[in-house]
């Protein structure tokens, strides 16, 4: 029997013009919540240090079930909500499973 594997989720988040301070705002909102959904060990809110306009968050999870669970949960609600109101041009969401120790051939 295998053990749950740790996976992680990067979204890449770019603001428009003139909405990444509320953008930024908004995303703060995810950062407590998320923190203390079942399976999480890390959230993140970044900002860019060369580029205003775009944010990253990031999360990561026990296993691929706890951050499924996660993703499909009311929370993410926010990221329809800011695409919807026009706060972003682009939203790319990336997911990462664990392959330290692991041997590639």
């Amino acid at each position: 029997m295998t053990s749950p594997q740790p996976v992680s989720h990067l979204a890449f988040i770019r603001a428009n013009v003139g909405s990444s301070a509320a953008l930024g705002e908004r995303l703060d909102r995810l950062l407590e919540p998320s923190r203390q959904a079942p399976g999480c060990l890390h959230f993140a809110l970044q900002r860019s240090q060369c580029d205003d306009h775009l944010w990253l968050v990031s999360g990561f999870w026990t296993d691929e079930g706890a951050m499924t669970a996660y993703l499909g949960s009311p929370a993410m609600q926010v990221f329809s909500e800011v695409v919807q109101e026009l706060m972003v041009s682009s939203l790319d969401l990336h997911t990462f499973s664990d392959v330290s120790g692991q041997r590639r051939g």
